[in-house]
């Protein structure tokens, strides 16, 4: 691979030419990462530690906030170390590394996603079957597949990207390694990694998106039904915090690699892949400790037992 290529190392993308601004844009997207990994602990903890949560829809919860923190840890510690770097620049090895785990926690994502809306749409749909149906080994196998299909999916990706010659310019248009701009680096022929990135690559987010569709509309038929405001009230509101996040996620990934090449400029390429990988998996915690009743009543619990432990000393 590397005698196929003059390319020892990339350039990634600055968000600012101007000095000056590199000490507050460190400090900001700092404090942005600082309060992702703190949100995403406080889920994960809560959720581990309370026995009122222990179960299947918070265990998937759970999971996407370990997701998150690994997801976002790709991407944003590289961008902050530029800051003070002279030079924007990651080795060969480094922007494929990089490139395999995002696009892999990325793809985990979208199915983690899909299986929360089902196993929504089973409590709400099933509410009698639900612990029969969401079993420990059926929550089990679905977070193991979607691990395993994310990163074989970001497999195919990335071996087909690096066996491209890239023997042009080494200035990647991103703050990191993605596939769009390492694809107008190449100098050969890409047109089978285009298609493989939109047959492939768009199935998977397509298909995951799709499943997650059919779950909620599901989920909205059984709740159109029930007969009081209260009730209807009440079996959604368990629904509210992941779709906002299930919004979130797919509003700002498909405007990226879906919204037409001819609006393209440098300024959205530096702006629009920050809110997917910085700005919603910040988000995410607080939506689900601000819109769910359950965690704050068990962060709650939590203080105020802290408060009672301390208060003996």
């Amino acid at each position: 691979m590397r005698n196929q290529t003059s390319v020892e190392e990339f350039l990634l993308l600055s968000f600012s030419s101007l000095p000056e601004l590199q000490a507050s844009l460190f400090v900001l997207f700092l404090s942005l990462y600082s309060t992702m990994l703190l949100g995403n602990i406080l889920v994960s903890t809560v959720t581990w530690t309370d026995p009122h949560l222990h179960t299947p829809m918070y265990f998937f919860l759970r999971q996407l906030s370990l997701l998150e923190i690994f997801y976002t840890s790709v991407t944003i510690p590289k961008m902050l170390a530029n800051f003070l770097a002279e030079r924007n620049a990651i080795p060969y090895a480094g922007c494929a590394a990089q490139l395999f785990f995002f696009i892999a926690l990325g793809s985990v994502e979208c199915t983690l996603l899909a299986v929360m809306a089902y196993d929504r749409f089973v409590a709400i749909c099933n509410p009698l079957s639900y612990h029969l149906i969401m079993n420990g080994m059926v929550c089990y196998s679905l977070v193991t597949s979607s691990w395993i299909s994310g990163f074989l999916n970001s497999m195919i990706h990335t071996i087909l990207a690096f066996r491209l010659p890239f023997c042009a310019s080494n200035e990647v248009r991103q703050f990191f390694c993605d596939i769009p701009p390492l694809l107008n680096l190449a100098c050969a022929d890409t047109y089978t990694n285009k298609m493989v990135l939109f047959v492939v690559g768009g199935l998977y987010g397509l298909g995951s998106f799709v499943l997650t569709l059919i779950s909620y509309v599901q989920i909205l038929s059984a709740v159109l039904k029930i007969r009081t405001t209260e009730g209807r009230r009440k079996a959604f509101s368990t629904c509210t915090a992941h779709l906002t996040v299930v919004t979130l996620f797919y509003g700002t990934s498909s405007f990226m690699y879906y919204r037409p090449t001819a609006s393209d400029s440098l300024d959205q390429e530096k702006l629009i892949p920050i809110f997917y990988t910085v700005v919603t998996p910040t988000l995410n915690p607080i939506i689900y400790s601000l819109m769910n009743k359950e965690i704050k009543a068990a962060i709650r619990r939590i203080v105020h037992k802290t408060m009672q432990f301390y208060g003996k000393y």
